[in-house]
């Protein structure tokens, strides 16, 4: 999952190519560069940061759901909760401020406080009319969209162009304290849209709740249905709504550039079904799951470390910027001058697997939370003394958990250890 999001975020760093109308991939290159845009677009734009959404979600009540098993009032959760989502807004304006503008962590840190003030001690029933209610916001959404689309009218929305994405995201900025503002004014108005009126994350964070409830992730092999209904509705319907932006974006259907820019027809279609297929992604993973579980032997060495690196997800994600944004960007060495989708693909897959072996590395040599993790649990807990003390508190019904053995506290926070 984290590859997806990694592969995801290529586009915003090829600054010297010249853009399309949606302003997110470059509209030029060899057959490789095209086959690898028609991938992103069709898989991968608007329908990674769902998945994360889901799994930040499933986290959230894993968190709380383990402070209550060991004695914590559910008030006492919350307020947990509520801090680690403030400092996941600090984070993540510290990370765009050095590195990324496209931040995600800030946006996961404000919807985080919303939605677990209004929905994480409520029962099931107020969560699934909560999901309900975003699902039919979403779906209004995308009417225009529909009818646009139904006329044969495709210029009746949006602007064009668009402006690119390495332009607001400052990687054609070569001066370094330039490309910091820019890149701070980017993620102020990426965090506030998507943490305040993000429909789709908030329905996929509210699904998020309700399959924690019931260990989906964990225990795969209860809900094969499910998984499986999942997997096959919302991979299909998440390239159906991507596919016609695809065709377009390579110059296999022709349509006016107004589609295809921010809130173009072809645009809303994609944006209204990304979060099927970020649900479907999510259950083809715990399909995945299951059968490793099934065949009844030891993980491979390959398995293990994929599990290292979801443990510290959060310290993954962020080396992806670490790795990228220094090397690629105009203020930095400049190599995204020279790359074109297809090889800054290739980029991405080397970064990932940097960030596999490290994680890999650190557990063999003794396990524990990756540095991003380790700072976040000492900021939302506290010290060990106060958090003992806290414990002590709450009445405890089982021991401290050893550092490390927690759920994993960044965006692909989906079960300890699981593949």
């Amino acid at each position: 999952m984290l590859l997806l999001i990694c592969l995801s975020n290529t586009g915003f760093h090829l600054y010297a190519a010249r853009h399309g109308a949606s302003g997110w991939h470059p509209d030029e290159g060899s057959v490789a560069d095209r086959a690898a845009q028609f991938v992103m677009i069709a898989g991968l734009d608007l329908r990674i940061y769902p998945l994360f959404a889901f799994l930040f979600g499933y986290g959230m009540t894993q968190l709380y759901l383990r402070q209550t098993a060991r004695g914590a009032t559910p008030r006492a959760a919350v307020r947990l909760l509520r801090r680690r989502g403030l400092w996941l807004i600090v984070f993540g304006a510290c990370h765009a401020a050095f590195l990324m503008a496209g931040d995600i962590t800030g946006a996961y840190g404000v919807s985080s406080l919303l939605l677990g003030w209004l929905f994480v001690r409520r029962g099931d029933r107020v969560v699934l009319i909560g999901a309900a209610v975003a699902f039919g916001v979403l779906l209004l959404t995308a009417v225009p969209a529909v009818e646009a689309l139904a006329a044969g009218d495709l210029g009746r929305l949006g602007h064009a162009p668009t402006e690119p994405t390495a332009v607001v995201y400052a990687a054609d900025e070569t001066n370094p304290l330039a490309a910091v503002g820019t890149r701070l004014t980017t993620w102020a108005f990426v965090t506030l849209a998507a943490g305040f009126v993000g429909v789709p994350m908030f329905l996929v964070m509210l699904l998020g709740f309700w399959a924690a409830r019931r260990r989906v992730l964990e225990e795969p092999e209860r809900h094969l249905g499910l998984l499986r209904w999942t997997a096959g509705i919302g991979v299909a319907v998440g390239w159906l709504g991507g596919l016609p932006g695809a065709l377009a974006h390579v110059g296999l259907w022709a349509v006016p550039a107004d589609a295809l820019s921010e809130g173009g027809a072809l645009r809303a279609a994609a944006e209204a079904t990304g979060p099927f297929a970020g649900l479907g992604y999510v259950a083809l993973f715990g399909l995945f799951a299951a059968r490793l579980r099934r065949r009844r032997r030891a993980p491979g060495r390959a398995a293990r470390a994929v599990a290292a690196l979801g443990k510290r997800s959060l310290s993954g994600y962020l080396s992806h910027s670490l790795l990228f944004s220094p090397v690629l960007a105009a203020w930095g060495l400049g190599l995204g001058a020279h790359l074109t989708s297809a090889t800054m693909a290739l980029f991405a897959l080397g970064v990932w697997l940097v960030t596999v072996l490290a994680a890999d590395r650190q557990e063999r040599l003794g396990g524990g939370p990756g540095p991003a993790e380790a700072l976040l649990r000492r900021l939302a807990y506290g010290s060990p003394a106060a958090r003992a003390a806290s414990v002590e508190r709450t009445a405890p019904v089982g021991p401290e958990e050893p550092a490390g053995s927690a759920a994993p506290e960044g965006p692909a926070a989906a079960g300890r250890g699981r593949c």
